[in-house]
């Protein structure tokens, strides 16, 4: 056991708040309806401190979680890598296909994720890669870990936790 302190910085605050809509599939062949929540988001990191002995700088780090909220807030999330969901866009639409249900969208109104399905947890493994992207320029390999928490519903979250570097 090792006598180096470890150690985390977790934001979560009333900002980090979007409101969107999204269905699921589950036990296999099943859609749910079309329905919205206001999602919760948090946010923690790992890491070595820096020179200015922080693990990270809680206004860069919150600033880049802003920046998602307001992609994600008042969309429509679609995923487009679902073996079952269709999801093609056509000028200004989105048309989205899960047997015989069909959906049109205005495009500007929809995000569309490289994810299977908008359960909480592929949106937090969504934020999760989208924030190490953004910031690992700026602060390098000196983290190991980023997670991100999801609530869909006010105490019900999905997590995602990766490792700071990408992993081949």
């Amino acid at each position: 056991m090792s006598n180096t302190p470890t150690f985390r910085v977790l934001l979560q605050k009333e900002q980090l708040v979007f409101s969107s809509a999204h269905f699921i599939t589950f036990a296999g062949d099943i859609c749910e309806c079309v329905h919205g929540h206001n999602y919760g988001l948090r946010a923690e990191v790992e890491g070595e401190l820096d020179e200015n002995r922080y693990v990270i700088d809680f206004i860069a780090f919150r600033e880049a979680l802003s920046g998602l909220v307001k992609q994600l807030d008042h969309h429509m999330l679609l995923p487009t890598k679902h073996a079952m969901i269709s999801v093609e866009e056509q000028d200004d639409e989105v048309t989205v296909r899960f047997r015989k249900k069909r959906w049109v969208f205005p495009r500007e109104d929809c995000m569309l994720l490289p994810i299977t399905n908008t359960t909480a947890e592929e949106i937090a493994w969504w934020i999760a890669t989208q924030i190490r992207s953004q910031l690992f320029p700026q602060i390098g390999p000196r983290l190991t870990m980023i997670e991100i928490g999801v609530d869909e519903n006010h105490g019900q979250w999905g997590y995602c936790r990766l490792p700071w570097l990408e992993q081949e």
